[in-house]
């Protein structure tokens, strides 16, 4: 199920973080012990009344004077609107509604998607109620009053935001044509590839308020199956400020990767792997998609006969933690390997949905653990008594034990590569859960 996203916008010091962070709980402050995982403060998962969703918290710089503000709120209302199911607008009771609320709040309007209009700093009801009816005058629904800081009224914003969850997003899972989202940075070919694939040269985003999320989608049919292309361009503008290209490119990375089974992350061959990369690609890692690594602009490159092994050592050293991803060399200028893409998509997609039967899985551990047995800790020794698989995308493994502080992580990766030994699996992430079964 695609988790529906919820973005955060408004004036900068009105509680943008606050809230989010209140949201997120203490989630956010915990770091993946994934090597190369960066967690970015972005974006968080969260669950309400069954419901889970991904936030975003749209910040950005805090410029100082009034009209780059509005820019600023500008940009951030287009990012929303592009990508969130629901966006919440947030206002701040003390300092009234300014004139840069109203404009933000006619573009929302303008885009048709789900605002709940949110007055922060509201500490106590009693005292400042007469003035959260001022902001009915943005013409956007009924003001709804929180306080992030002392997280008063954040339930009842919460019912609001999952009432807008829609069946839509139910039936948009039984479509079962493959998605695959291309992800990576600005400019390293992401459109220029589903152009060439489509065979002609359409803008996927344009860079007017209110594109939805359908207008970057793209079917493309190849040997009669239809795929899903997601295409994450940046909205691309001059002079950006660095940050804000990376906060923005993450955003819509973490959108599109909800929705996709395959990430296609794209790395400039001139450039090579970039910190920014391993982020972009951390994010589809996290969230258990197949993964295919198409390296662009490979017929720009000057080569010999060891160029591709180097190329390929970077790409595994820097992106450690996901030894699984495919590799692909590919030009989208010349159409270099295109073909091939989608071979390896069918592939990733297959192993994807792998299931082994049980008899089979728990052989190979019992092999494994013959070969290897779990190390001693304290003269106390790890048993492993079974496994068995319980889910696909990704294929997820439970692994009962007798005492799982003994699992150390470094065995888990043990018996995953012997699982990858048999099954292959490429492209796609394994997880595993430790669950403990006392001794009889």
């Amino acid at each position: 199920m695609s988790r529906p996203v919820v973005a955060i916008v408004g004036r900068p010091n009105v509680g943008k973080s606050t809230l989010f962070n209140a949201l997120a709980g203490d989630k956010i402050s915990i770091v993946q012990d994934t090597p190369g995982v960066t967690r970015d403060r972005i974006y968080a998962d969260v669950s309400w009344l069954n419901y889970n969703f991904t936030i975003v918290d749209t910040g950005g710089i805090e410029p100082e004077s009034n009209d780059i503000i509005l820019k600023s709120m500008r940009e951030q209302a287009e990012i929303a609107i592009e990508t969130a199911d629901v966006i919440i607008f947030i206002t701040d009771v003390r300092q009234g509604l300014v004139d840069a609320d109203g404009k933000v709040a006619d573009m929302l309007r303008r885009s048709h998607k789900p605002v709940v209009l949110v007055v922060n700093k509201v500490d106590s009801f009693e005292k400042f109620m007469p003035d959260v009816y001022e902001f009915y005058n943005l013409g956007i629904g009924d003001p709804v009053p929180i306080s992030a800081a002392s997280q008063l009224g954040i339930g009842d914003m919460l019912d609001i935001v999952v009432g807008y969850f829609d069946e839509s997003s139910l039936e948009e899972e039984e479509d079962e044509r493959p998605r695959i989202a291309i992800i990576g940075k600005p400019n390293v070919g992401k459109s220029s590839i589903i152009n060439k694939l489509l065979g002609e040269d359409r803008v996927i985003v344009s860079d007017i308020a209110g594109t939805t999320r359908d207008a970057i989608d793209t079917t493309i049919t190849r040997n009669g199956t239809e795929y899903v292309f997601i295409d994450t361009a940046g909205l691309r503008r001059k002079n950006k400020i660095k940050e804000e290209i990376e906060r923005y490119s993450i955003i819509r990375t973490v959108s599109a990767v909800e929705r996709c089974n395959v990430a296609v992350l794209v790395i400039d061959a001139v450039e090579g792997v970039t910190e920014q990369d391993a982020k972009i690609a951390g994010i589809a890692h996290e969230r258990g998609k197949g993964m295919i690594i198409a390296v662009n602009k490979w017929d720009a490159i000057e080569k010999d006969d060891k160029t591709i092994y180097k190329f390929t050592n970077e790409i595994r050293e820097k992106l450690a933690y996901m030894p699984y991803a495919e590799l692909i060399f590919i030009s989208a200028e010349t159409g270099q390997r295109l073909p091939k893409l989608f071979e390896v998509i069918d592939s990733v997609i297959e192993n994807h949905s792998l299931r082994i039967a049980t008899g089979v899985v728990n052989e190979i551990m019992a092999e494994a653990v013959a070969l290897n047995p779990p190390p001693t800790d304290k003269g106390k020794r790890l048993r492993l008594y079974y496994i068995t698989q319980v889910a696909v995308k990704p294929p997820t493994f439970v692994i009962f034990v007798n005492d799982k502080e003994l699992m150390h992580f470094s065995y888990t990766r043990y018996i995953e590569n012997k699982i990858r030994e048999a099954f292959g699996f490429r492209g796609t992430p394994l997880k595993f859960l430790i669950r403990e079964r006392k001794e009889k």
